[in-house]
């Protein structure tokens, strides 16, 4: 009988043991392929099937995720078929197959008006096999906020002869509409900023020369949206530097750790950009990690970029959990960069959030006043948005835009390898910081004009020789466009009329003026300061009235179909009856040299949406 008690009890024994090691915790890791050229795919989304624990393949396609041995690990990518494995080991090489339909043609399937409604978890319920559905999009009450602003009217020349607003280098208006057009959806009016569609592209402008940091470029078409204006084009060129000659780097990641930052295209994806921009550091550059939750506090103190595990340790340690105390982080994360200030480096707060921020300094107007405080501090600041369904684009704006900062929007790793790795310079290091441009119109030539985009940056004309007034960063290598569709004179005018003055002369009575002879269509004049120097210099350019190009240059026609979409996307009172083919047709003729297929993808987009709308 004890013989058969001990026999059942080393049974149970050996089952509990079998039990514990079958659940043990484990580290899966591996590369993700594409099954057909064996290229590795950069940002698939890994996740435990049934749970939140997920994470994104770096830009080598590598993953590192902890699982419970027989769990199963979902692979998940937008144009591939997805691939459930179920884990018996460490290591775990996938091959994803991609679908045989085009990348936008499966925006169009998957998220098309007729299956919208058809979301089942994270995989589209669609006839045929699952097609990828971020696992990030679902929610069920979208909360997200943005600044509502009046699209801008034209004016006359007569009444208004100077134009007047602040350089804007974001992109994080294009990264977002890109992301909610992918989920199958329309974005909302003030979602869409189109400088920062504009300006999300790269262009081909000339280098600086004269010792200037910065250089401005011209170039005038016909209208493509109303024949009977012109369009100018103002790009504005800064110096480029190559990445190893950049002063070292005193950087302090700022990282919303809380409890909206939980889905894997949150903090997972903060933390796997971190590392992209992590290896891609030099020695003589340092970071320091402040997180921020109920309460902020200091993770890493101030660490040379050469101790990489160091810090990727820190990043890898990091869960979200709490409220937002999204003010106090920035406090202390700037208290931080100046205590480690590097005199002619380059200091900078890099905050990765949502923007939900709810305890404490929490506001627009609230965010405002407390970065205003540190525009003088010598620490600059880039803001990357992360997330849907909660996103506050609203404060992050101001942030930017009041911090000596720039704004872009991180949907995915490809995103973020873009921003901090390809981008870096332009991103990370200014070359002149409080950067206006003024336009003065010539009444000989021009009726009235509008600016396009830049609503959010107009300035007080007078702001324009005002070096206390803020403006936008440059960093460099980058470029930055602006358009102006003219009213040339002879042609009406499509603004409002008031009656004559009774005492006194009607401000816009052209008859009662008289103008210098002139052949300039307008000056276009900049001013900048060195990023260390608080008085600003002046550059200006003069635009011939007789040069209307009939040979478009491609960058010029690129910038046309974006600032074309982006208006159509607001549902513009200006574009007459232009059409999505329209801009797919000039963004053909722009496509030129295009490494990094951002043009193509720009094509399929406005196809995505063509489709959508019918």
């Amino acid at each position: 009988m004890k013989t058969t008690l001990q026999r059942i009890g080393m049974i149970l024994f050996m089952t509990g043991f079998i039990f514990s090691v079958w659940a043990q915790e484990m580290e899966v890791s591996g590369t993700v392929y594409d099954a057909q050229d064996k290229s590795p795919l950069v940002g698939v989304a890994v996740q435990v099937k049934g749970t939140q624990n997920g994470t994104v393949t770096d830009v080598n396609g590598r993953y590192r995720i902890k699982v419970e041995k027989g769990n199963t690990l979902s692979f998940l990518y937008i144009g591939y078929l997805v691939q459930e494995i179920k884990v018996k080991k460490v290591q775990l090489d996938v091959y994803l197959k991609p679908n045989k339909v085009a990348l936008d043609e499966v925006v169009v399937v998957a998220f098309g008006t007729q299956k919208r409604e058809a979301v089942v978890g994270s995989v589209m319920a669609v006839d045929g096999p699952s097609y990828y559905r971020s696992p990030f999009y679902s929610h069920e009450v979208n909360t997200e906020e943005y600044g509502s602003f009046r699209e801008n009217r034209f004016l006359s020349v007569t009444e208004n002869p100077l134009s007047t607003f602040a350089l804007d280098v974001d992109a994080a208006s294009y990264g977002n509409i890109r992301r909610i057009i992918n989920q199958g959806q329309m974005p909302v009016k003030d979602a869409v900023r189109i400088e920062e569609m504009i300006n999300y592209f790269s262009y081909d402008y000339p280098q600086p020369s004269d010792g200037y940091p910065v250089r401005i470029v011209t170039e005038t078409a016909v209208c493509p949206w109303n024949k009977r204006h012109n369009l100018v084009r103002i790009g504005v060129k800064a110096k480029e530097i190559p990445s190893e000659t950049l002063p070292a780097s005193n950087f302090v990641f700022l990282l919303d750790v809380s409890g909206s930052m939980f889905s894997a295209n949150k903090l997972p994806l903060v933390k796997a950009s971190m590392k992209l921009l992590v290896n891609n550091l030099r020695p003589k550059d340092r970071i320091a990690i402040v997180t921020y939750a109920g309460a902020a506090g200091e993770v890493l103190p101030s660490t040379s970029a050469s101790d990489k595990q160091k810090i990727i340790e820190a990043l890898d340690n990091l869960q979200a959990g709490g409220s937002t105390a999204g003010g106090a982080g920035i406090q202390l994360a700037y208290k931080i960069a100046e205590k480690n200030l590097v005199k002619g480096g380059n200091n900078r707060v890099i905050l990765c959030t949502d923007g939900d921020f709810n305890v404490g300094v929490s506001s627009p107007t609230e965010l405002e006043s407390l970065i205003e405080s540190k525009q003088k501090s010598g620490v600059f600041l880039t803001v990357l948005g992360y997330g849907m369904g909660n996103y506050k684009d609203n404060k992050l704006q101001t942030l930017a835009q009041k911090g000596n900062g720039n704004h872009a929007y991180i949907d995915n790793l490809q995103e973020a390898n873009k921003v901090l790795v390809n981008e870096f310079g332009s991103t990370m290091y200014a070359v002149a910081k409080d950067v206006k441009l003024q336009m003065e119109f010539n009444p000989n030539f021009v009726n009235a004009y509008r600016l396009i985009g830049y609503e959010s940056r107009l300035l007080n004309d007078e702001d324009f020789n005002d070096d206390s007034k803020d403006a936008g960063e440059l960093g460099a290598g980058h470029t930055v466009t602006a358009l102006y569709e003219i009213v040339p004179v002879g042609v009406d005018v499509p603004v409002g009329s008031v009656d004559k003055l009774k005492y006194q002369q009607t401000k816009n009575d052209a008859s009662l003026r008289k103008f210098p002879d002139s052949k300039e269509l307008l000056t276009v004049k900049l001013r900048y300061k060195e990023p260390d120097k608080d008085v600003s210099r002046k550059l200006e350019v003069p635009v011939p009235a007789n040069k209307v190009n009939v040979n478009v240059s491609p960058d010029f026609n690129f910038a046309m179909a974006a600032a074309l979409f982006g208006q159509l996307l607001r549902d513009s009172d200006f574009t007459g009856n232009a059409k999505y083919s329209d801009v797919i047709n000039l963004a053909r003729k722009g496509l030129g040299n295009d490494p990094n297929g951002y043009r193509h993808e720009f094509i399929r987009l406005v196809e995505a949406v063509e489709q959508l709308e019918k």
